[in-house]
């Protein structure tokens, strides 16, 4: 068989660790990486573009590729851009439902509380690219930080001896405002330190191989991230009413990103078990990239379980906490509202990963490695600050004069408590 079949009962303590313990495998690359941030923070586009010629064998002329994009735009073929558009618009009307709005209220007579939001002034999104084209990463990574209303967005793609239109193409129709080509741990830092050439920004959003993931671990701090995302992931909760072959469609799709891709079908059926695995073998060698996808099927990351019960298959995909969760069941809205952590989900046999990966409107940019159980998605909120907003009238501080100014002088902080009683004796004194 090209994919494990396993009970989840016979899971070893390595077989868990290697399902639940996945990461980004940036530890390899992080001195490395440490070394080209320090450069491109003091050296600035002399080192980016020693790097480029280093690690991507290109001579870059102009590293800002702005009209380049926009061109691509008007001369891509009609069909493509029809699509990058009814992509575009999809994800801008998700994401334009996200919109918070300011709000107040009074909570109490004289006491006025809200809470306002404000977009970043600049973000910068990496864009995977080079030769191969993701013009889905552009358009997931720029419409909601223009959506949020941020005031300039920065895209970074890698370079190549001829840049793939398509992406360029979306970058422009998302609505990016300066594009620059360069990639891996030297396009991170120079959207985080600035160079002569690129705009420093404030946050750095989108997925990136693991050289770009250390920069973003190593620049977190002096510039805000969006998380440290890993390989591709997957996993598919199916019940016997499941068609294999569908459950076997979505593990070789996820499969085909990376060989280090973790893709995994739980099932309470076992009949289901053993079918998914040969709808697998069947469909994967008709695939372009049957290499790559062998080899994440082959991983320790990856497999067909079998749960002795649904609540056993639950409990599995919880800890697991996917970046991807298909739920192809006759109770799929039930078994979701048992499963807390995951970072998008697929309900029912018509919903399959990719239409979320490109064009029904929800974000594809998503956490790895468990972070599902602590974050969601790239989103409108990604880009945005809040700011809480108060107004007490004299009624409304005497109302709090005392709890105030008792937790003050009990936590030593006289001041603080005399900044209350200051006021209050002026408004007793009046």
């Amino acid at each position: 068989m090209t994919i494990d079949v396993q009970a989840i009962s016979d899971l070893g303590p390595d077989d868990r660790a290697a399902f639940f313990e996945r990461d980004a495998g940036i530890e390899a690359v992080r001195g490395d990486v440490r070394d080209i941030v320090d450069r491109v923070r003091t050296e600035g586009d002399v080192a980016v573009r020693e790097f480029t010629s280093e690690f991507d064998g290109i001579e870059v002329g102009n590293v800002e590729i702005t009209d380049e994009c926009e061109r691509a735009a008007d001369e891509v073929d009609d069909g493509i851009r029809n699509a990058i558009e009814t992509a575009v618009a999809n994800v801008r009307e998700f994401h334009e439902a996200q919109l918070p709005d300011d709000w107040q209220r009074e909570f109490s007579e004289g006491r006025t509380l809200g809470r306002r939001f404000r977009s970043l002034e600049r973000v910068g999104v990496y864009v995977p690219g080079g030769s191969a084209a993701y013009p889905s990463s552009a358009i997931m990574g720029i419409v909601p930080a223009v959506v949020a209303g941020v005031d300039h967005v920065s895209v970074v793609t890698p370079p190549a001896d001829e840049l793939n239109p398509v992406t360029l193409a979306a970058i422009h129709i998302a609505g990016a405002d300066a594009v620059y080509s360069v990639g891996g741990a030297q396009a991170i830092a120079g959207l985080a330190y600035g160079t002569e050439t690129i705009t420093n920004v404030q946050k750095i959003v989108g997925p990136g191989n693991k050289w770009v993931t250390a920069a973003k671990a190593e620049v977190r701090g002096d510039v805000e991230i969006d998380f440290l995302a890993g390989p591709s992931e997957v996993v598919v909760v199916a019940d016997e009413s499941a068609d294999p072959a569908l459950v076997a469609a979505e593990l070789v799709a996820q499969a085909e990103h990376d060989p280090n891709a973790s893709v995994v079908a739980v099932t309470d059926d076992e009949a289901t078990a053993d079918a998914v695995a040969v709808a697998v073998d069947e469909q994967v060698g008709d695939r372009e990239r049957e290499e790559i996808i062998r080899e994440a099927l082959a991983n320790d990351a990856s497999g067909v379980l079998h749960a002795r019960s649904m609540s056993e298959a639950i409990l599995f995909t919880e800890a697991y906490a996917p970046e991807h969760l298909s739920i192809i069941a006759d109770d799929d809205e039930s078994i979701l509202e048992r499963i807390d952590s995951a970072g998008s989900v697929f309900l029912g046999p018509n919903t399959p990963v990719a239409a979320g990966d490109y064009a029904s409107g929800t974000n594809h940019v998503l956490p790895t490695n468990g972070g599902a159980r602590v974050a969601g998605g790239l989103s409108v909120e990604t880009f945005l600050r809040s700011t809480t907003v108060q107004r007490l009238s004299a009624d409304g501080l005497a109302d709090l004069g005392e709890t105030i100014t008792t937790l003050a002088d009990a936590e030593g902080l006289e001041a603080h408590a005399a900044s209350v009683r200051l006021r209050l004796d002026d408004e007793t004194d009046r």
